[in-house]
């Protein structure tokens, strides 16, 4: 045998020990998980048990990525560890999930990057059924989608806050491909109209002007859906992501025909109940302010005096009277923190109502 034979059989036999270890350490993990789950059970006195805890996750994943040496990459070690405690997390109880869908949406993938592969989704047909489900008690968490880097917010998600008691529970930020795509039998040369969502359409248009420009574009309520019609309809093509290409067999003519290369996505985790302090949180409000001069600087002042950054304002009609409107205002830091509770004081003495849409851990990658 060769030194390089030698030295290849040596690792390999490492590899073989070190699986080993991992295995017997994963299966420890989901014992402790277990337990956790029957001291939580013993303290609930007869009531159901909440068994994720979005906090303590963050400060896991962000524990593991800081001690990592490499040569892993963070994002690597994230989906990992994501798996590991969605496969853990099963055992005490499956996360049920509402999302848009249906299946082989954008939606869909950042619910699993956000819960791993042992949620159980619940597709959806619109937003509203999202939060519908959520607040019904049907399922513990929804996620949809609210604002891309392209195309700015999502105001029907938005405006689902307006009337809803339902917390910001966390955010997932996802880079998002469009594809082209057709059935299987279709001819490529002959395409008729194209489907897509409208946010889709509107981050492709600069590709979609420059190949398709006399082609009709079709709004769907999903990216998922406009991919599931080519297998009803002939001379049709369809803009989503691979995963729908996937799921429904079909063909894909050109990738990531988005127009911007960085385009990304943030969806919202909606539920029912408060989330702790993580470490590294935002907070999100909706604020409704007299229609005077000034009122807008009186809102935006406190964040500025005590140095609490803001990182989205956003401005929505508040369906309570003609040109009246609300703000939805997300920024750093816990509704716990002292200085956080300072400036929303401060804020409430000006304003007609400050409604809190929760506190959540910032994302990660």
């Amino acid at each position: 045998m060769s030194n390089n034979a030698q030295e290849l059989a040596k690792l390999r036999q490492r590899i073989d020990q070190l699986d080993e270890e991992i295995l017997k350490c994963l299966n420890e993990r989901a014992e402790c998980a277990v337990q956790v789950a029957d001291v939580k059970k013993l303290d609930s006195e007869g009531v159901d048990p909440v068994y994720y805890r979005p906090e303590r996750e963050a400060q896991v994943l962000r524990r593991m990525t800081e001690l990592s040496e490499g040569p892993l990459s963070s994002e690597k070690i994230t989906q990992v560890y994501r798996q590991i405690m969605s496969a853990c997390l099963a055992l005490e109880k499956p996360l049920e999930v509402a999302y848009l869908g249906p299946e082989g949406t954008f939606t869909q993938l950042a619910t699993l990057k956000q819960f791993g592969d042992s949620v159980v989704g619940l597709p959806m047909v619109t937003v509203d059924d999202v939060f519908r489900e959520v607040a019904s008690e049907n399922c513990n968490y929804g996620v949809v989608p609210v604002e891309n880097s392209s195309e700015g917010v999502i105001s029907h998600t938005l405006d689902n806050f307006l009337s809803s008691s339902l917390q910001i529970c966390g955010e997932v930020e996802l880079r998002v491909h469009h594809h082209l795509m057709i059935a299987q039998d279709t001819d490529e040369t002959r395409i008729e109209r194209i489907y897509s969502h409208q946010q889709t359409l509107g981050q492709c248009r600069g590709w979609l002007d420059s190949h398709y420009p006399d082609t009709p574009n079709i709004t769907t309520t999903s990216n998922a859906e406009a991919a599931r019609k080519l297998l009803e309809e002939k001379g049709a093509a369809a803009i989503a992501g691979e995963i729908a290409a996937e799921i429904y067999g079909l063909r894909i003519l050109s990738k990531k025909i988005e127009d911007q290369s960085d385009n990304t996505t943030r969806f919202l985790v909606v539920g029912r109940d408060d989330v702790g302090v993580s470490g590294s949180d935002k907070t999100s409000i909706m604020v409704s302010t007299h229609n005077q001069p000034g009122a807008l600087f009186k809102l935006l002042e406190p964040f500025d005096r005590h140095d609490v950054s803001l990182t989205s304002i956003e401005t929505r009609p508040s369906k309570t009277g003609m040109w009246s409107y609300v703000f939805f205002i997300d920024f750093e830091g816990h509704r716990e923190d002292q200085v956080v509770k300072t400036v929303l004081d401060e804020i409430d003495k000006d304003a007609l109502e400050v409604k809190m849409l929760g506190s959540y851990p910032r994302t990660l990658s």
